[in-house]
């Protein structure tokens, strides 16, 4: 069944983060399966008038508060948009105001809506909320605002089985259709890719390169390993940290490595284009993720499909891709002694997990993922 969809979402490029790329990971896989795609996403005021293909971008304004974040607080014509475009189903992938819009179209035109929870919001407020506010008030008002609009979307689908158990607590009356995570191209992360340019560029050869790569903001705990690192150093005086993305929290953690003597052992590379990511998982020996807040956690599939072990924090959703000692190590996300410990042991047994990793990856391909995403989507159509 070739099938018309509508993505909407609260994040989009040139933003690059979770949610943004999977979006574009569902929508290439959906277009190479037959179906017609079109994305509604925030246009980005700093941008001009973007035009992009099958893309409606909705005026937005930028929230100050989280750079490269965009709130689509105007009315516009996405009703019309949907009409023109015949959409047979609608997927959310944002609850924002891409959300509720997506959610008022649905309930308008009775196009069924399925929403893809991908972010924790309520636990980045303390983050990014505005000053003065009560943080508790807060709180309870967005879990509210949760419980009504999960409970008001024809299916609810989640990435992971740690976020199921939370949505199921949030919105009892969600209806679950999935644990569906974001595939992966196994194809362009495999352990075959040349990561000696990557190597070369930024001076790490003869060198034990950990790697991170995503947002650099408070929520994804890069303090932790920032910290550990020292510790790393003891038994591998020669390890590099490899740090790749961007954020608002740059200035900062530059200034930690600064006060904790590491300038030149931990390299921050910036933005770094998608194209170029499976070079930069090749050049690593292993990857660490020290975050709390993934509901899935894509860079870590992206990792061990490249044949790396994982040192990952044992929270949330990582530990359902990250198994203990077998294809990489679990840590204490607070504790900078047991992630250093748990990169010493990734390190030192990285020839011995490669296979084990790469076998864990393939679960999960983007092909397997968006097939399972279609049966949930002709479920809807068809009821």
């Amino acid at each position: 069944m070739s099938l018309r969809v509508a993505l909407f979402t609260d994040s989009y490029l040139p933003t690059v983060d979770g949610v943004v790329n999977s979006v574009l990971a569902s929508r290439r896989e959906l277009e190479a399966h037959g179906h017609r795609v079109f994305v509604f996403a925030p246009e980005d005021p700093n941008n001009g008038h973007h035009v992009e293909r099958d893309t409606i971008f909705v005026r937005a304004k930028e929230f100050r508060p989280y750079p490269g974040y965009r709130l689509a607080i105007f009315p516009g014509h996405e009703l019309d948009a949907l009409n023109d475009l015949d959409v047979d189903i609608i997927h959310s992938h944002g609850i924002g105001f891409m959300g509720i819009k997506g959610l008022w179209c649905s309930w308008a035109t009775k196009i069924p809506i399925v929403q893809t929870y991908h972010t924790l919001v309520q636990e980045a407020m303390p983050f990014y909320s505005p000053i003065g506010l009560n943080l508790h008030l807060l709180e309870r008002g967005l879990r509210l605002y949760l419980r009504v609009f999960l409970s008001h979307c024809e299916g609810v689908v989640v990435p992971t089985r740690a976020i199921l158990g939370e949505v199921q607590r949030l919105a009892p009356r969600a209806r679950i259709r999935g644990v569906i995570p974001t595939g992966i191209d196994p194809q362009k992360f495999h352990p075959g890719v040349n990561g000696y340019p990557v190597r070369s560029r930024w001076g790490l050869n003869g060198h034990d390169v950990v790697l991170h790569v995503g947002r650099i903001s408070p929520e994804k705990n890069l303090a932790t390993l920032i910290n550990a690192f020292p510790y790393v150093k003891l038994d591998n005086p020669d390890a590099k940290l490899l740090v790749v993305g961007s954020g608002p929290y740059m200035d900062r953690y530059y200034d930690l490595v600064r006060k904790r003597g590491l300038l030149g052992d931990v390299i921050f590379t910036g933005f770094v284009p998608d194209a170029e990511l499976p070079k930069y998982y090749a050049a690593c020996d292993v990857f660490a993720i020290a975050s709390k807040f993934e509901t899935q956690g894509l860079v870590v599939l992206e990792a061990l499909s490249t044949g790396k072990p994982v040192a990952g924090a044992d929270s949330r959703a990582i530990p359902e891709f990250v198994e203990h000692g077998r294809n990489g190590y679990l840590f204490d996300p607070e504790n900078p002694r047991e992630a250093a410990e748990a990169i010493r042991l990734s390190l030192a047994r990285r020839d011995a997990m490669k296979d084990a990793a790469r076998e864990t990856a393939m679960n999960f391909s983007v092909e397997s993922c968006t097939r399972r995403l279609e049966t949930v989507y002709e479920g809807l159509v068809a009821a």
